[in-house]
């Protein structure tokens, strides 16, 4: 039996207890299977770690994420947490793993299996044999750029101010050290699309 693998799981709020409920159930099979082993912790994260720990990512769990051989994220976030203020915010327990992990790359495959080609909503011409890795960077940009907030000007009026950070080794680094790792055909097309979407909801509706 190969050496078993340290896990920690996070099933954060909403579906995502749901769904590692499920993950955990594939992880028994393959225990009693014997294919492989695993050693399991479990820990809070989002507003289920707000409520017991008062943050949505404690210094427990961020150790316990360091010693593991992998994460496994489920969701955070809900209504029960939405008027909390910013820097409470359940979403931060995801933010704060990125980076203090170095986790800079979040991988979205997208590919279309032939019988689901005239299911999608686009064309099946335009579809068919899609096959596309995005990568997007999540510690540089806008997630961590300082300064930020809310602050009142001189005429009194609320101001929110985001910064948008990239250092010149954040723009490349997704392509260079993931292609070797990833099942994107090597010959493939490369296209790079800078973020544009506000990642801090507070300041878009800060007033007037």
């Amino acid at each position: 039996m190969p050496a078993n693998k340290k896990l920690l799981v996070l099933p954060g709020d909403g579906i995502g207890p749901e769904v590692m409920g499920e993950v955990r159930r594939v992880m028994d099979w393959m225990q009693v299977r014997r294919a492989v082993s695993f050693d399991l912790q479990e820990g809070l994260v989002g507003g289920a770690a707000i409520d017991a720990d008062g943050t949505p990512c404690s210094d427990a769990t961020l150790a316990a994420a360091r010693l593991a051989d992998a994460v496994l994220f489920g969701s955070v976030g809900g209504p029960k947490w939405d008027k909390l203020p910013f820097e409470q915010r359940p979403e931060l327990g995801i933010l704060r793993l990125r980076k203090e992990l170095g986790l800079f790359a979040n991988l979205r495959p997208a590919l279309v299996l032939e019988p689901l080609a005239e299911a999608s909503a686009l064309r099946a011409e335009l579809v068919r044999g899609l096959d596309i890795m995005i990568v997007r960077e999540s510690t540089g940009g806008i997630y961590f750029g300082e300064p930020r907030g809310i602050s009142l000007n001189a005429a009194g009026r609320r101001v929110g101010i985001d910064t948008e950070v990239y250092r010149r080794r954040d723009r490349p680094r997704g392509p260079r050290r993931l292609r070797p790792g990833t099942q994107a055909p090597q010959q493939g097309d490369e296209c790079r699309q800078g973020q544009c979407h506000a990642v801090r909801p507070p300041v878009a509706r800060c007033g007037g």
